[in-house]
């Protein structure tokens, strides 16, 4: 138990701004228990789900600029960093050598700008649009969207190679591809929060093909992932899953 208990606390401080016990240990039980990503998930969603509460009580608009504030209160911005990183090497000129120079250099370029402010638009508007939900249904598609985008960051430690040494690398080395299935397991419950509806499963899964679009652009042109694009990854799997979540609710 207290291995787990470990990596769940590693996760915590890696994944939120929660304040949490860290304890010797912590980090290495994390990066070898992919199945903490999808668990901490439930807590991340749940929190930043509190202001669609108030959906039907107060104005949409004023609904999704808690939902916005309140998810990077949870989980910190630090994450919005691969985004911008991500955004200059997508528009640089040169080759895959110079992508991956791009991603390291900390100057904040055109692309960086475009990027984090086309993220952080689409969170606002998927906030907007759960606003339009019926309260339970927008908290449910709010917390299936984010344990779908962390299960996408558990596939990516049990799957992906890393590029180079860093923080992706402790993930890939760490765990193998039989760890996903637990990551899985523990997910599953997320997709039937809306059942019968299929807005659950639907953000579900829409996170997990966000995620995968940066996690193919890097093994494409950077040979692998690394810690940038699991902070891509994670921040865009989130929008993707939550407008997916409200269209598919929507045309019900």
């Amino acid at each position: 138990m207290t291995p787990w208990l470990g990596a769940c606390r590693g996760a915590v401080g890696f994944l939120t701004r929660l304040p949490a016990n860290h304890r010797d240990g912590d980090w290495a039980a994390f990066r070898e228990t992919p199945t903490a990503f999808p668990v901490v998930a439930y807590l991340v969603g749940a929190l930043a789900a509190v202001p669609l509460l108030a959906a039907g009580t107060l104005p949409p608009s004023t609904v999704a600029l808690g939902y916005l504030l309140a998810v990077y209160a949870v989980t910190g911005i630090h994450h919005l960093d691969g985004v911008a990183d991500l955004g200059d090497a997508l528009i640089v000129h040169g080759d895959d050598e110079r992508r991956r120079e791009v991603l390291k250099d900390t100057t904040t370029g055109v692309g960086a700008l475009l990027s984090v402010s086309l993220v952080v638009a689409g969170l606002a508007l998927a906030g907007l649009g759960l606003a339009g939900l019926p309260v339970l249904a927008a908290v449910a598609v709010a917390v299936a969207a984010e344990v779908g985008t962390k299960l996408g960051m558990a596939a990516l430690a049990c799957f992906g190679t890393a590029s180079h040494a860093g923080m992706g690398e402790q993930f890939t080395t760490a765990t193998t591809a039989s760890s996903f299935v637990p990551s899985a397991i523990v997910a599953l419950p997320a997709a039937a929060l809306t059942w019968p509806h299929p807005a659950a499963a639907v953000a579900l899964c829409g996170a997990l093909a966000g995620l995968a679009l940066p996690w193919l652009w890097a093994n494409r042109r950077l040979g692998g992932v690394n810690g940038d694009i699991f902070g891509a990854a994670n921040e865009i799997g989130r929008v993707v899953g939550l407008h997916a979540g409200v269209i598919a609710w929507t045309l019900s």
